[in-house]
């Protein structure tokens, strides 16, 4: 399977309805992570096509705005109807530039045309209110209108899924966006353009601009920085996230960011031991570890510690490792040589300050690195207290409940946190001393449209998903309306 078999495959970007490239004709190249192959090259694009962009959604918006909430739903369940009939097809391209597993691929693109569907029929559902009024010749009323104008940058490890869960909840509340996917994949987020386009979504309701590494700042300061936009989405590191925000301070701009965790999965004595197991593999090693919700601290308590070893370094010891389209494969390759060299780093820390390779613990050809097991790991060691972002899992064992909630809680962030007990009292407990905004109770997979996903302290501000993510995208307007009294 080659990209150029593929044909939503798209070379250009996609501003105010038409495919085009960068004014100054450069491009960069889009790369198998898996081959490094060359599937495609890009535009370069700059401050110029992304303020043309911002201008056309400009222009789009105030007929978006007033198209009644139902033909905006039907419009979306069109795109979402698109992407499930081209599903195959985009999953296979998701798997040449990502490198995740096809299997992993095609349920994402499930989850990403969700987006589209749910969303479509919140259009119809943005009620307003009626406030009992303290003055008998008022009334007042509460409605809700589009933000307006609104940007998205999103990132590499879910490049359909992220590109729908912001563009979805936008255009259905009636904004329209510009968005910049992440420059390591670009492609799935055009071929959702080229689908959108399909689907009757009108020029410049919807644009897309690309960009390399070396872009990004451009593109991104233009975003925040042009007081046409009004609200910015994004999805990456907290590095990058509180940049932006720092760079929409200045005009007041809206914002929801969803950033890093350093999710605790917690396996309590009474815990179903082969649950837990089963869920911590597929917690850990999905998308090969590149997700912002994937355990990053494994903690097991005493009791229950050998048996769980025992059962876990076997289970990882049979996941398969190959090529995205390999039949069986577990765990694909990391994005690109940085990801690579950074769990190599975490790994060497902690093999250096004290911690036990069980399993793994070393990098395969290519940018592939074999799914590990590290015991011993404690809280100074650098995979305590950032990402991985890769198949590699730090255990640790605690002692009580109150020891396990302490050290799940001892971080800035706080996205997602898992844990497993059998214990309704326990479960209560802990699942109201965790300071996280999504929780995984015996279970390992928690994400799904129709729920709230964000998180508290420094990963994130806002949610996506479910009713509540429609209103990230809306703005309250109270009206007090005289003059109604008594007739005279």
């Amino acid at each position: 399977m080659t990209a150029v078999e593929l044909p939503l495959l798209r070379r250009q970007g996609y501003v105010d309805g038409a495919w085009i490239d960068a004014d100054s004709g450069e491009t960069f190249p889009v790369t198998n992570p898996a081959s490094g192959e060359v599937l495609a090259e890009v535009p370069r694009m700059g401050a110029a096509e992304t303020r043309r962009a911002i201008e056309a959604a400009e222009r789009a918006l105030p007929a978006w705005r007033e198209r009644p909430a139902k033909e905006r739903a039907r419009t979306l369940r069109r795109l979402a109807d698109l992407m499930l009939e081209h599903e195959d097809e985009l999953a296979r391209l998701m798997v040449l530039e990502q490198g995740k597993p096809l299997a992993e691929a095609r349920v994402e693109i499930g989850y990403a045309a969700s987006f589209y569907e749910w969303f479509g029929e919140e259009a119809k559902r943005v009620y307003g209110d009626t406030i009992p009024s303290p003055w008998p010749d008022k009334r007042i009323l509460v409605t809700k209108e589009p933000v307006g104008v609104a940007a998205g940058i999103t990132p590499w490890n879910f490049p359909a899924a992220m590109p729908t869960r912001k563009s979805a909840p936008a255009l259905a509340a009636g904004c329209t966006m510009v968005l910049k996917p992440a420059e390591q994949t670009p492609l799935s987020a055009l071929a959702v353009a080229a689908l959108a386009e399909e689907a009757g979504v009108p020029a410049g309701v919807f644009s897309v601009v690309t960009g390399a590494a070396e872009d990004a700042p451009v593109i991104g300061s233009e975003l925040t920085s042009n007081p046409i936009v009004r609200k910015l989405g994004f999805t990456g590191s907290n590095e990058i996230g509180k940049l932006l925000m720092a760079q929409c301070a200045p005009q007041l701009k809206k914002i929801s960011l969803e950033l890093g965790g350093n999710a605790p999965f917690i396996v309590f004595d009474d815990a179903s031991l082969e649950e837990a197991v089963a869920g911590v593999v597929l917690c850990k090693y999905r998308n090969s570890g590149q997700t912002c919700i994937s355990a990053n601290r494994i903690l097991v308590q005493e009791g229950i510690y050998d048996a769980f070893l025992d059962r876990f370094v076997g289970a990882v010891r049979g996941l398969k490792v190959a090529d995205g389209f390999t039949p069986g494969v577990d765990v694909g390759p990391l994005i690109d040589e940085p990801a690579v060299e950074k769990v190599e780093r975490h790994v060497t820390d902690a093999v250096e300050r004290g911690a036990e390779v069980l399993g793994g613990g070393a990098r395969l050809d290519g940018q592939f690195f074999e799914p590990s097991v590290l015991v011993g790991v404690t809280a100074e060691m650098a995979m305590s207290r950032e990402e991985t972002f890769g198949p590699v899992a730090g255990i640790a064992r605690f002692s009580s409940e109150a020891d396990a909630v302490r050290i799940a809680n001892d971080t800035p962030y706080g996205l997602a946190a898992y844990f497993y007990s059998q214990d309704l009292g326990r479960v209560t407990r802990v699942a109201e001393a965790l300071e996280y905004g999504i929780l995984g109770i015996n279970t390992g997979l928690i994400s799904t449209e129709v729920a709230p996903f964000g998180g508290v302290k420094e990963s994130g501000i806002g949610r996506e998903g479910s009713s509540y993510g429609i209103d990230e995208w809306l703005e309250l307007k109270y009206w007090a309306v005289g003059g109604v009294g008594r007739p005279s």
